[in-house]
């Protein structure tokens, strides 16, 4: 399943930037995948922390092997040794088993993630343990599929904007006059600009000043 936008998205975004424009007609239409339970989302993002997305997928796939279904009973009823033989850190670990005995306990309410408005769902995720304001984000954008998420702490997102608008230093107030233009929907805005940072217009380059060695 794929993060969901249409012509709608597409149209306002061309309407309000037209360098915006530009890289949507350059790139098409994105494909990103998403992960709609929230549950294996949140597993999924403590697991991919600080590692790369292939070696997410194999910690991801052992433990789906072995455990068979990934829910809170199952990781709970796991040793805490099996689970690092996954490859995960031992951190990771007492970070995932936090969250399932939460869930398992009622003392996290999952459902009610999804009620809250953008704001309220991310301070709650934040409480976790493992979890930072931005890997929140990720799962309000991947997983919840929240049209309009925009984030200040995602250099990918800050490099694409150097890459389309030229600027050599993205800062705070900057970032938030892009999240305005680009409202309600800063979550395709941040797939485009996602693309760019990742190469897909090789003739745009990044404007960061070069570090002196």
């Amino acid at each position: 399943m794929y993060f969901e936008y249409s012509e709608t998205e597409i149209a306002y975004l061309k309407s309000k930037d037209k360098k915006m424009a530009e890289v949507i007609e350059q790139v098409g239409f994105i494909k990103r995948e998403v992960d709609t339970d929230l549950f294996s989302s949140v597993i999924h993002h403590i697991i991919g922390q600080q590692i790369s997305t292939k070696a997410q997928a194999t910690i991801w796939k052992r433990m789906s092997d072995r455990l068979g279904i990934v829910n809170a009973k199952t990781i709970l009823e796991a040793d805490p040794a099996q689970l690092q033989s996954f490859g995960m850190t031992f951190r990771k670990v007492g970070y995932i088993r936090d969250f399932a005995d939460k869930v398992h306990s009622g003392a996290f309410d999952l459902e009610a993630i999804s009620e809250m408005n953008d704001q309220d769902a991310i301070k709650e995720l934040s409480l976790l343990k493992g979890i930072g304001v931005w890997t929140a984000e990720m799962i309000l954008l991947f997983c919840l599929q929240r049209p309009d998420i925009f984030s200040y702490d995602d250099l990918a997102i800050q490099r694409g904007l150097r890459m389309v608008y030229h600027h050599r230093k993205i800062d705070r107030k900057l970032f938030e006059k892009y999240r305005r233009r680009f409202s309600p929907y800063c979550s395709v805005a941040s797939l485009y600009l996602w693309a760019v940072s990742g190469g897909a217009i090789p003739e745009m380059k990044d404007y960061a000043p070069k570090k002196k060695n």
